[in-house]
């Protein structure tokens, strides 16, 4: 009989000893009920979204919903195989006071592939059972997107251009340190770098530069960004080809007479811009063997739109039967454009001009008015003696 009392006690003392039983040597109807009001309120994630392999932060906040009582907890942790925690867990007690919130931070690495995944928070109380959350993590592989939203048709060998890009973010989260770097064997590119800053989820922001090729080349837009503390590029290749813009501006010289005053030679004409925009501070000269004089040794037409025209007239000297006419105007980047097209005068006009004499013309006539007389005179004369 002695035997089995003792037998008794020492399993009842092993059962204590050990933890098993219905509760343990700190959990009470109290602390249960107290860890029953503990919960997490809220979970962000920096980013917000990941790309596979991204790193970031994950930020916990736990509530302690009892008014009068704190709980004490001895062990936290995050993370399952497809978000692994890379920081280590909580694993010293830590008190939560009354209506307390408490946040717990850890590192995490997104390892899986494109997707939803809802990796594990959990806390154990010393006084009770853990507790358990769900997180839900996104990880997108969507990067941002760059767009050429305006170029020329052609470019032209040491002539400036403008590029007009788009860059768009259609990821669910916002980027950091957005900057595109435009760069390209034997190109000028003005500005090269291009800091943009951040660009929130579903937004997109214009930029434009302007690049002067000396050959034909590949331009390389490279546009960097960081999601979270991840770095992040997205590479485009433009061909630069040398060629005809047909959306240029394309003056046209018409209607041209020449007149001679005094050895001073006029020529009136019209310019019209045949092209598809406009052209910007159109002048009209003459050029050698022509001696520009006053008073319109250069003709300034000014800016002409698309279909527009404009008149204009040059004075000069030559000995010269034909001299040619320059034309030229800017584009919209300031590029200088000229052309040159040639005109002919008259022989009559080039003697009269290099003699420096009156015309001939007039001389003519006068002989010619006078012979008339005579012979007109001569046939009255005869005409009335007959009679």
């Amino acid at each position: 009989m002695k035997n089995t009392q003792f037998i008794i006690i020492v399993a009842f003392c092993l059962i204590f000893s050990t933890g098993i039983g219905s509760v343990t040597a700190f959990q009470t109807p109290e602390s249960i009920i107290a860890a029953g009001n503990v919960y997490v309120s809220n979970i962000t994630y920096d980013p917000g979204t990941f790309f596979t392999d991204d790193t970031g932060t994950v930020m916990v906040y736990v509530t302690n919903g009892n008014s009068d009582q704190s709980v004490v907890v001895n062990h936290v942790t995050f993370g399952d195989k497809n978000i692994l925690l890379t920081s280590p867990s909580y694993d010293s007690s830590t008190n939560i006071g009354p209506l307390q919130n408490k946040q717990f931070v850890f590192s995490v690495s997104a390892v899986a592939s494109e997707g939803t995944y809802y990796p594990t928070f959990s806390l154990s109380f010393r006084d009770a059972d853990s507790l358990y959350s769900r997180a839900v993590i996104r990880v997108d592989n969507t990067p941002l997107e760059l767009t050429i939203i305006d170029k020329p048709d052609a470019f032209t060998r040491e002539k400036k251009k403008t590029i007009f890009v788009q860059i768009a973010n259609p990821r669910k989260n916002d980027v950091r340190s957005v900057i595109l770097d435009v760069s390209g064997t034997g190109v000028t590119a003005t500005p090269d770098k291009i800091f943009i800053g951040n660009l929130a989820s579903g937004s997109k922001s214009q930029v434009n530069f302007t690049v002067t090729p000396e050959l034909e080349t590949p331009l390389i837009l490279t546009l960097s960004y960081n999601n979270g503390n991840n770095p992040h590029k997205v590479r485009m290749y433009l061909p630069i080809t040398f060629g005809i813009d047909k959306m240029e501006a394309t003056p046209v010289i018409s209607n041209v007479l020449v007149k001679s005053e005094g050895g001073i030679y006029h020529i009136n004409g019209d310019v019209n811009n045949a092209g598809l925009e406009t052209a910007n501070t159109v002048m009209v000269t003459s050029l050698s063997p022509a001696v520009p004089q006053d008073p319109y040794k250069t003709y300034v037409v000014g800016a002409l739109k698309p279909d527009d025209f404009g008149s204009f007239e040059v004075t000069f000297s030559t000995n010269s039967t034909t001299i040619p006419l320059q034309l030229s105007f800017k584009d919209s980047d300031g590029n200088l454009y000229t052309s040159v097209q040639d005109v002919k005068i008259s022989a009559l006009a080039a003697n009269s001009t290099a003699s420096g004499g009156p015309s001939l013309l007039f001389p003519l006539i006068a002989v010619v008015v006078v012979i008339g007389a005579c012979i007109g005179g001569w046939y009255f004369y005869v005409r009335r003696k007959n009679k």
